[in-house]
């Protein structure tokens, strides 16, 4: 989808083939392993080290895209804007970049993470490569293997979130009791508590609903942007979009659906940016299990 000129949710791997090498394009790797964090956390840097689309920098979520030194906030706290604009100059991103970030799971780890929080700072020229790695290379459209080049860095990009696209616990919870819808992008059987890889409980938040994450995707791809407006505006139920709090596990993958309403038409979403991890952190919250 294209907005103005710019693309601004998703985008197909022919349109930025065809742009590489445009001085406004900045393309970024956010390929990222959960399953495999604790025993080999790099191994999506080791990846993009060996093979990329042509220039790509690379977004670490823990380190780039997180700041794991904050404490009850889960597992990917939301990182502060000093910090995340200082990594957008190093990685010579400006206001008028072009950025398009991808990853191996749909966008899902940790490519749409990325461009809800340049979306937050209110970036609109951002996308997320629809089909990611595994779409690019099976078009065989160019890669480059080898050491990266190094990135002239530009000044630290000037902003600020905006903290309305934010919510922690207590907002959350306000937001429930006075009406707000607020969806769980995880695996059904985690929101239903039946399995939980991850976090210490397992469960969901009471009164939230489950659309997990893949559901915006048929085959790795995108749906079409009317098909996910009908399906967003039926979980809307009347409600404006920015009624809609997102959430998962940790933060990540509830952005996919922000990113999918943003396709759809449906922008303003928010994000509950300690998601499930977050929640539980204070023994004192209700947990529901079932659906």
């Amino acid at each position: 989808m294209t907005m103005g000129g710019a693309w601004s949710s998703w985008v197909s791997a022919v349109e930025v083939a065809d742009a590489l090498g445009r001085d406004d394009l900045v393309v970024v790797d956010a390929r990222f392993e959960l399953a495999v964090k604790q025993a080999a956390p790099d191994v999506g840097e080791v990846a993009w080290r060996q093979t990329r689309i042509p220039g790509a920098r690379y977004a670490h979520l823990d380190r780039d895209l997180s700041d794991r030194r904050k404490i009850e906030h889960g597992r990917h706290p939301w990182p502060d804007a000093a910090d995340f604009t200082a990594r957008l100059g190093a990685w010579g991103i400006s206001p008028s970049s072009q950025v398009v970030a991808y990853d191996a799971a749909g966008g899902a780890l940790a490519a749409a993470r990325l461009w809800f929080l340049l979306r937050a700072l209110g970036h609109s020229r951002v996308a997320v490569l629809d089909g990611g790695w595994q779409h690019w290379q099976a078009l065989g459209l160019p890669v480059e293997a080898g050491e990266p080049a190094p990135v002239a860095p530009k000044a630290p990009y000037s902003g600020s979130f905006d903290p309305d696209l934010l919510l922690d616990a207590g907002q959350v919870q306000a937001h429930l009791d006075t009406g707000g819808l607020l969806v769980d992008a995880r695996a059904p059987e985690r929101f239903r508590g039946e399995v939980e890889p991850i976090d210490r409980v397992g469960g969901h938040v009471p009164g939230a609903l489950n659309r997990p994450f893949a559901a915006n995707l048929v085959d790795g791809m995108a749906k079409p942007a009317d098909v996910l407006a009908l399906e967003f505006e039926t979980l809307l139920a009347g409600r404006e979009p920015r009624e809609l709090v997102a959430m998962c596990g940790s933060g990540v993958t509830a952005c996919h659906h922000l990113l999918a309403m943003a396709h759809a038409g449906l922008p303003g979403a928010r994000l509950f940016t300690g998601s499930w991890s977050g929640w539980i952190e204070d023994p004192a919250r209700p947990v529901a299990t079932g659906d």
